[in-house]
């Protein structure tokens, strides 16, 4: 019965793989993000399904240890009956009566060996991963040197910063034992490690989780009400153009000082590929209009004598790799934000039809099988009348699944009489050796507990700075913020679930039989102010982010300080939801001119015209074939505008192609891109030889730079 442990890895691993296939780009990021990522978050997933087995196996072996001693004290007492006893015919009926009285091993029972080894693994792994390799990681990405050797120690030093508060209070903390007078070893010194770690996991997941058990079941129900999310949806647009157009602002400035510095740095100096380096991550968009700019500030008539310095190059480079990952970010939030509405508008125009065919305005590509399985029948059905009472009764099951969590939060560390809710539905099923219903409630409230804590994540997106958007736009950075939050918040969420359910005594303060899990965490005893205080009664707190979020309290203060948020009632919001609807008409117009152009393309490629398209290839290839006959050598500049292979003088200008896509496939992608400078008379043109579309595109290097 211990194929639920292999059940297990396999579905933490096929999550952790499906969730980055669809946020990440595995094509382009380096590899060693793409496994750091995944070891991560499929570490997180396992721990989450592996400790409702954790649960039952101690239950278990707390039954055996409780029937042992049981049978021995039975079999003492039943001795000494038999002594003091003139029958000899009780003693057989006592022993056979406890002898029937076995305990019931549960579903998918694994061997005790296993967990200790298991937690080891993947705790300390997942430690490391958080603490030290996605931390240098991040840094490393970040960082703008231009060798190997320079980008690990600016990761070093800036991380070597992060991790001097956290040295400096661990030193605090031994002053303290030591003061206390408290010999340390081994063992205790990874409890502290640990328990630090867990400490600071569960303040963050406190506030989390007390945003979060109200808003999940008031954003189902918002979302149930089509004219709220649509004006939702609306206000979040013209919050994401304002950011949009900020980012390109500063993409603009840090492009226009580094086209001065293009200019000032001569060709053979020994900075210029330096130079060369920063100029490929720049698109050929924003570089041709940093050019413009640059040239329209009245600086274009000259050139600057002035040669930078190493670290003046060192300072631009982060300022463009931060500057374009910034406007990366906005461009991917704004798209998906445009599909969004865009489907929203869809749902309410066809809310009222007729037809009940869902109909959208700028349709998708879909395959056959796709068009089969997700009809548009089914679609308008699902979209339009079964997905409000679906996600109404949802917001019912989640507010009650909240309540009884802010209950047991409140009430965890009383064991006499026990209020826990969910320590309760535990005992009661113990006693009854129903460990499918203890698996079942230990999954369940566990899934909950993630999903409360990580949507939170997703949806403050702390600032965006960071974000997890779908369709493979998320960055690299991302992607590595999200893993090292899974590692730290996965284990005192499970710590804060075992003492919900009472199976931790350091915190009921009673000898019950442990997991394994919290054995290998360890425990803050050699220092009171925690073990006794913080780990106890901070999760009580809980109840007064409750209100606050209940209340928008977080909301109001933002809005007063200047940060627009979404208040019914409030002028500025009406406004910005006008500024939204004014925004996706723009963009229901650029699109319907791009889908113009592309009916153009195709029935310009019609057999009809095809000879025509061949005569004007002749010709364009006999004046080719001309020039370079009466020149002597190939024509320079010839453009061509056959970028589709059809023939049709398209201009870049006319293609549907965003600035999005732009910087997706130039920004931190090894292109293989050539740059040249031809004399000294055109010293500050380049000229590409970008070879690009010749084939697949490369695995983004994580030493690229080098």
């Amino acid at each position: 019965m211990a194929y639920l442990l292999p059940f297990a890895i396999c579905l933490a691993l096929c999550l952790a793989g499906v969730s980055l296939y669809r946020y990440g780009n595995i094509k382009r990021q380096h590899i060693i993000v793409t496994l750091s990522v995944l070891m991560a978050w499929c570490f997180s997933f396992l721990i989450v399904f592996t400790i409702p087995l954790d649960v039952t196996s101690t239950l278990y072996r707390q039954c055996l240890q409780t029937q042992r001693i049981g049978v021995s004290a039975t079999t003492i007492h039943s001795i000494d009956s038999i002594n003091n006893s003139d029958s000899l015919d009780i003693a057989p009926a006592k022993l056979i009566t406890e002898k029937n009285a076995e305990c019931q091993a549960p579903w998918g029972m694994i061997p005790e060996a296993v967990f200790p080894n298991l937690w080891r693994i993947i705790y300390w792994s997942s430690q490391f991963l958080t603490w030290l390799i996605m931390p240098l990681m991040q840094s490393y990405l970040k960082a703008g040197d231009f060798t190997i050797k320079g980008k690990l120690k600016s990761a070093l030093i800036e991380n070597a910063i992060y991790y001097g508060s956290y040295l400096f209070i661990c030193g605090i903390l031994l002053i303290y034992i030591a003061a206390k007078g408290v010999t340390l070893d081994w063992q205790k010194l990874k409890a502290i490690a640990s328990s630090a770690s867990n400490t600071w996991g569960l303040f963050l997941l406190v506030l989390l989780l007390g945003y979060a058990l109200v808003e999940v079941p008031r954003s189902l129900w918002n979302n149930a009400k089509p004219g709220f999310t649509v004006q939702y949806a609306y206000f979040k647009l013209s919050k994401l153009n304002t950011e949009k157009a900020e980012a390109e602002e500063n993409v603009d400035d840090v492009l226009e000082s580094l086209q001065g510095i293009n200019r000032a740095v001569p060709n053979n100096h020994e900075l210029r590929p330096c130079v060369e380096t920063i100029m490929r991550k720049v698109p050929n968009e924003l570089l041709e209009r940093a050019i413009r700019n640059y040239s329209r500030g009245g600086n274009g008539g000259g050139t600057s004598t002035i040669v930078p310095s190493e670290k003046a190059l060192i300072r631009i480079h982060k300022q463009v790799i931060k500057s374009l990952q910034t406007l990366q970010r906005t461009e991917a939030l704004w798209s998906v934000q445009v599909e969004t509405v865009l489907h929203l508008e869809d749902v309410a125009r066809n809310m009222n039809s007729s037809e009940r065919r869902f109909k959208s305005e700028f349709p998708h590509q879909r395959s056959k099988f796709g068009r089969i399985l997700y009809s548009p029948v089914l679609h308008w059905y699902w979209a339009c009348l079964f997905r409000s009472p679906f996600l109404k009764a949802l917001c019912v099951l989640t507010a009650v699944m909240s309540g009884l969590v802010v209950w047991s939060e409140l009430t965890f560390f009383q064991r006499r009489p026990v209020l826990s809710i969910f320590a309760n539905i535990l005992n009661a099923a113990k006693h009854s050796y129903d460990f499918l219903t203890i698996e079942m409630l230990s999954m369940i409230v566990l899934c909950y507990l993630f999903y409360c804590t990580y949507s939170t994540i997703l949806r403050i997106r702390f600032l965006n700075l960071y974000y997890l958007a779908p369709h493979h736009q998320t960055n690299e950075h991302s992607l590595i913020f999200s893993g090292m939050l899974l590692c730290r918040l996965t284990p005192p969420m499970c710590l804060n679930f075992l003492g919900l359910i009472h199976m931790d005594s350091h915190i009921i303060k009673e000898r019950v039989k442990e997991t394994y899990y919290t054995q290998i965490m360890g425990h803050m005893d050699v220092i009171g102010i925690i073990s006794n205080g913080f780990n106890i009664y901070f999760p009580m707190c809980m109840l007064a982010f409750c209100l606050a979020t209940w209340f928008s309290l977080g909301s109001r203060a933002l809005n007063a300080l200047g940060f627009q948020q979404f208040l019914q009632n409030e002028d500025i919001v009406t406004e910005l939801v006008q500024e939204g609807k004014d925004l996706i008409a723009r963009e229901k117009r650029r699109k319907q001119r791009a889908e113009d152009a592309l009916t153009r393309r195709r029935d310009f490629s019609r057999p009809e015209v095809t000879a025509t398209n061949e005569y004007i290839n002749k010709y364009r290839n006999l004046n080719i074939s001309t020039a370079i006959n009466n020149s002597g050598r190939p024509t320079q500049n010839i453009p061509s505008d056959d970028l589709l292979g059809n023939g049709d003088n398209l201009h870049y200008s006319t293609l549907p192609r965003s600035l999005s896509d732009e910087i997706n496939e130039r920004f931190g992608i090894s292109t293989q891109m050539q740059v040249g400078f031809k004399g000294s008379s055109s010293a500050n043109r380049l000229e590409y030889d970008d070879n690009e579309g010749t084939g697949t595109e490369p695995p983004r290097g994580l030493f690229d730079d080098v």
